[in-house]
């Protein structure tokens, strides 16, 4: 027997439901202006510093409601009210869900991240940490939504049907035409406030935010919640399906035996006396943000800029002729060239476009050689997708911005001085042997440093880019000196490798700076040098084999020039790179670089914007002049294989497939056939 209360709650809600499908579309109205209160209060939980919801923002969020929902109205009202309930519910989840994870990873979840659960695993022991009594406003409407959503799947069909029996319904054509119309305005309204607002953001402040794709914030910045998930499904979905290409089981091959080739150049390489000359030293290497050779051994205003980077110079080996390899990734290009030692993509950045595919990298290798892997970086762990990356990479931990105290605030986040000092702090009481990745910050484009670290004189480059650009180097320099003292102190220094490479060019694109710098006009292969150089410094235990080398390399050779150190074998690793510091240079090494320049030391080929390799410019580098393109024009088509074959094992996940056949002779086709990617 029903009861007066339950009588009269089932009332309420049939009065609700006829309510709501006599007034057309009212449902829908509630549910954006439920949402939209939701979305500005996810913007308030995660409190991102520069990013607070503004009129825009809300303008944004209310076009992606519309574009979430507008299909709603083509429902019948049971239908669509049910819809509406789901559709909140999930988005809800997905707020929630988001919330939590950017708490620990400075992130937002996408798909990726979903496809390696281990990363949200590891939330399990630290969940009750990540909750807010506060968070918990974003359900209150399901104490409602819920049970009417159970009302109408029990009940609504019959009251609504009872409501409606005396009124005479509209021709069904009419109620379908009224419904296509409705939502074809709602379709447009939401498609118009997203993309207008979206494309002037892309057009002006937010310029190359979606190229780059660097930072899942940095669209969440441009493109709201909603958008951002919906950004993220239609890059996965167009990578990976859209864009994907077959690759025949001919070019399987023919990519395996090619990158095969490199490993057989570093199995002869083996008989080299300092093949595992250091076996089980401990690894650090830094990465330096922005740090280039024109500075080196320079001074200013009498007072040199670089005095201990110059002074280590001298006890280690010196590369004086290294190349950054990075593209639009810039420092996770160099990140993932130097540990992995491939080629980065053209577009974009492995760290965000493959990180769940199979590599070769430096930290997995050492791991599997019982050493401890870590890597450090002050800043936000989910910039570059490190959090999922470094995790495929099989480092034993990754220090982020929220592992260190920023007690020494310089630029994007925490001082180098700082930096290295808590770092060594973990490092020294780690397992050795170990491989420890340091990323400095300090030297990051704008280059602004306090007053009292403004230490050097710089005469008319006061004021400029540059002169802020070499005021902050003069400071990384004396943090790097402050390391070497620290690590002599742990007596770390004569039992580890010391390896230091800078990442990438410093972004000054005014070459009038470098030239009053240098003193000197520059021709374009000058300029090209200047751009492309970094240098590359590996210190070694009682100093040995230290000096200048002027063989040329890049950061693809940087792996296998600390596994050859080790003795650790790469021949059957999939990798680009050869060693650098062998009793004698390998011979016809070439650094290719990701625009399709390259050199070999005695020529640099400068590529046409046309693509046309005969419009190229090859440059003579002994005599700093043009030279018959004759010269550059055989190594052309090496250069390009190796850009393409890097491509195609990176984007199509090959090195998974390559160690899945037995042998390569075994994998070659008789005939052309296709594999799906």
């Amino acid at each position: 027997m029903v009861s007066i209360k339950q009588a009269s709650i089932r009332h309420m809600l049939s009065l609700l439901l006829v309510w709501l499908e006599r007034l057309k579309a009212v449902d829908l109205m509630l549910f954006v202006g439920v949402m939209l209160l939701k979305l500005y209060l996810f913007s308030e939980f995660l409190h991102i510093a520069n990013m607070k919801m503004t009129h825009i923002d809300a303008v944004i969020e209310l076009g992606a409601i519309l574009l979430y929902s507008f299909w709603t109205i083509w429902l019948p009202t049971r239908g669509r009210i049910l819809s509406l309930i789901a559709l909140n519910m999930i988005a809800t989840f997905v707020l929630y869900a988001d919330l939590i994870y950017y708490r620990y990873f400075q992130d937002l979840i996408s798909i990726p991240v979903l496809l390696q659960l281990s990363q949200v695993d590891s939330l399990g022991e630290s969940i009750g940490t990540l909750l807010r009594a506060k968070d918990f406003i974003l359900f209150l409407d399901w104490l409602l939504i819920i049970p009417f959503g159970i009302y109408i799947m029990r009940r609504g069909r019959g009251d609504l049907r009872h409501a409606n029996k005396q009124r005479a319904a509209a021709p069904v054509w009419r109620r379908a035409l009224v419904r296509i119309a409705l939502s074809a305005v709602v379709f447009f309204i939401g498609t118009s406030l997203v993309f207008t607002n979206v494309n002037e953001a892309k057009r002006t402040w937010a310029l190359g935010v979606f190229d780059g794709n660097w930072w899942n914030l940095s669209i969440y910045n441009v493109t709201g919640e909603l958008g951002f998930h919906g950004y993220d499904v239609y890059r996965y979905v167009k990578q990976h399906w859209l864009d994907a290409e077959t690759v025949t089981a001919e070019q399987l091959y023919e990519a395996q035996k090619w990158v095969e080739a490199r490993g057989a150049l570093r199995q002869a390489a083996e008989h080299d006396s300092l093949f595992g000359a250091y076996e089980g030293s401990n690894v650090l290497m830094v990465q330096l943000e922005a740090f280039q050779n024109f500075m080196l051994h320079k001074s200013i205003g009498g007072e040199e800029i670089t005095p201990h980077f110059n002074k280590l110079i001298e006890q280690s080996a010196y590369f004086s002729q290294f190349y950054h390899q990075t593209a639009q990734g810039r420092t996770s290009d160099a990140d993932f060239t130097a540990n992995c030692s491939m080629q980065p993509v053209a577009n974009g950045s492995v760290f965000i476009q493959y990180a769940p595919n199979e590599f070769d990298c430096m930290p997995s290798t050492l791991k599997d050689n019982d050493y401890a892997t870590t890597v450090f970086h002050s800043y936000e762990g989910g910039f570059w997708n490190r959090n999922i990356m470094y995790g495929n990479m099989k480092y034993d931990q990754f220090y982020s911005l929220k592992h260190f105290t920023v007690d020494e605030k310089i630029g994007w986040a925490l001082g180098d001085k700082s930096f290295f000092r808590q770092s060594l702090d973990v490092i020294s009481d780690q397992q050795q042997p170990f491989y420890s990745f340091l990323i400095t910050l300090s030297s990051h484009y704008p280059y602004t440093m306090p007053a009292a670290e403004q230490k050097l004189n710089l005469g008319e480059l006061d004021g400029t880019l540059m002169g802020d650009y070499l005021q902050s180097i003069h400071y990384v320099d004396a943090a790097l000196g402050e390391l070497i003292d620290r690590m002599k102190a742990e007596g770390l220094w004569n039992n580890t490798i010391l390896v230091m490479y800078g990442d990438h060019d410093n972004s000054i694109k005014d070459w009038t700076l470098f030239e009053t710098f240098m003193g000197k006009k520059l021709n374009d292969v000058e300029r090209q040098r200047i751009l492309k150089q970094v240098p590359l410094l590996i210190h070694l235990p009682n100093n040995e084999h230290a000096g200048t080398y002027t063989e040329v390399g890049g950061q693809l050779d940087v792996t296998p020039t600390i596994m050859h150190l080790l003795g650790i074998s790469t021949a059957d690793q999939y990798l680009l790179g050869t060693p650098l510091l062998t009793d004698q240079p390998l011979s016809g090494k070439m650094i290719v670089l990701r625009n399709g320049a390259f050199t070999d030391g005695s020529i640099y080929y400068m590529p046409s914007n046309d693509g046309i390799a005969a419009n190229g410019r090859c440059w003579n580098m002994e005599s700093n002049s043009i030279t018959d393109m004759s010269a550059c024009a055989d190594a052309v088509l090496d250069a390009n294989n190796e850009l393409s074959f890097s491509d195609q094992i990176i984007m199509n996940n090959l090195i998974k497939d390559f160690k899945n056949n037995v042998s390569i002779e075994a994998s070659r086709p008789s005939k052309v056939e296709t594999v799906e990617r």
